[in-house]
């Protein structure tokens, strides 16, 4: 294990687990009120999301089926500009109500790119839950449909949030202190 990486601290935490656990049941609300009923596919952005995809599935009574993508743009602390997509849906997704879940929108630039990729496969809707907004870096003009917390523009981590893959397990947001 390299541990090299891990000259970070954590200040401590911006958003509590129970605040976590309350906003995302107001999301899954949320969701439940969109859909009434009709089924829908929930879609994680690994690898930040998989903590708050988890907890949003449970958060939500419609029938859900899941699945993931997974892009990379970041390297340490900042954007590098340039998304790249490391893992496609390898589904047809014509036929359903499309739900992204995204740990947090920070430029903006990887999931404009991958709501693009997913449009251009036609579901019947497709919406975006965030559980972080950052909307002071936004680099392009993208905004989420549900964002949890908005958040000033600090380096954060915790609940599935990372610093060169260190701190997702923290069960609460914290802003990183990198040394």
């Amino acid at each position: 294990m390299n541990t090299d990486n891990y000259i970070s601290s954590v200040k401590g935490a911006i958003i509590t687990a129970e605040e976590i656990r309350d906003g995302i049941a107001s999301a899954g609300k949320y969701i439940d009120a969109i859909y009434d009923g009709r089924p829908i596919l929930l879609i994680g952005i690994l690898k930040g999301c998989f903590m708050f995809m988890a907890d949003l599935a449970r958060a939500i009574s419609v029938p859900c089926e899941i699945a993931f993508m997974a892009a990379k743009s970041y390297e340490g602390t900042e954007s590098s500009g340039k998304v790249r997509i490391t893992l496609d849906i390898d589904r047809d997704i014509s036929e359903y109500h499309v739900v992204i879940a995204e740990d947090i929108i920070d430029t903006g630039r990887t999931l404009k790119a991958v709501a693009e990729i997913l449009k251009e496969k036609k579901p019947l809707s497709l919406h975006v839950i965030t559980l972080l907004d950052k909307p002071e870096r936004r680099a392009v003009n993208f905004n989420a449909d549900y964002s949890i917390f908005t958040i000033p523009d600090i380096f954060v981590v915790g609940y599935g949030l990372d610093y060169n893959e260190y701190y997702r397990n923290l069960p609460y947001i914290g802003e990183i202190s990198v040394l």
